[in-house]
């Protein structure tokens, strides 16, 4: 492992060349006296320290690890290097325990970035004239985000029996179009910096947050928060599902406090899943 892919955190905790460091095996049946949460620097980073404040005045001591580069929350929570993780929503922590062979569930909600639907002409998808250009991010996840979106909108029709809990969605499960726009496909990082040339664009909040868009403010139409899959989670082992800590760290992270610090920090660009 390159050294620019080593784990850095507030105490200056490292990743040796083969992982983080690991307790003893026997450590693995006994509740850990420190709970490492692998974190993405930025949101998530900022958010656990608040979480981590309100979990040792509660008795727990959590530390934040930010991974940067190619470092996998996933695989050190399934090696046993973390405790828990806390960057990914559901549906890719399915596909990371297909593809990987990890058995790694949600120990709970957190929040969600939101997807909206952003336009520079129009205040509503309703409003949209037929062949009217729609950009919708090409990757599979963002992709099946935007089509929930227009589906809710009344605009098209997915397939029967679609289910954003259980797979994702393409334009080839369009079953039709009922506002006869023409969705394009293009790279989510591209979208936000095209919305001058299009009718309406679905951004991922990112992306958005840089072009000082925000979902709740700007969005012509919002992903709904209730019943998403794409609410963000707090990753753990399935044999610490029921361990005390868990309980600990989950009640800590949806605290008052917390919830309070993602609302007044964020303006909605963020919205707490609790």
């Amino acid at each position: 492992m390159n050294k620019r892919d080593f784990l850095r955190t507030s105490t200056a905790f490292l990743l040796p060349a083969a992982g983080i460091v690991s307790r003893p095996a026997s450590a693995a049946t006994a509740a850990p006296s420190l709970i490492r949460v692998g974190v993405r620097g930025g949101v998530d980073e900022e958010i656990w320290e608040v979480v981590t404040k309100v979990a040792r005045e509660r008795g727990l001591k959590v530390q934040p690890v930010v991974l940067s580069g190619s470092v996998s929350p996933n695989e050190g929570v399934h090696n046993g290097d973390l405790e828990a993780n806390s960057f990914q929503h559901t549906p890719f922590l399915r596909d990371q325990n297909q593809q990987r062979g990890y058995q790694l569930v949600s120990a709970g909600d957190t929040y969600i970035s939101p997807l909206a639907f952003y336009s520079r002409k129009f205040k509503r998808l309703a409003d949209l004239p037929a062949g009217a250009r729609v950009g919708i991010p090409n990757d599979p996840s963002n992709q099946t985000r935007a089509l929930v979106v227009l589906r809710d909108q009344g605009v098209l029709d997915l397939r029967a029996g679609f289910d954003p809990f259980t797979g994702t969605a393409s334009l080839a499960d369009v079953t039709a179009l009922r506002q006869k726009v023409e969705l394009v496909e293009v790279a989510s990082v591209v979208l936000a910096r095209s919305l001058d040339d299009l009718a309406a664009a679905a951004i991922v909040n990112s992306f958005a947050y840089q072009a000082g868009l925000i979902a709740t403010r700007d969005g012509i139409a919002v992903e709904k928060r209730e019943r998403n899959p794409y609410v963000n989670i707090i990753a753990i082992r399935a044999r610490d599902k029921e361990a005390p800590w868990t309980r600990q760290l989950l009640s800590a992270y949806q605290s008052e406090p917390v919830r309070q610090f993602i609302q007044q920090k964020y303006q909605g660009s963020v919205i707490p899943a609790f």
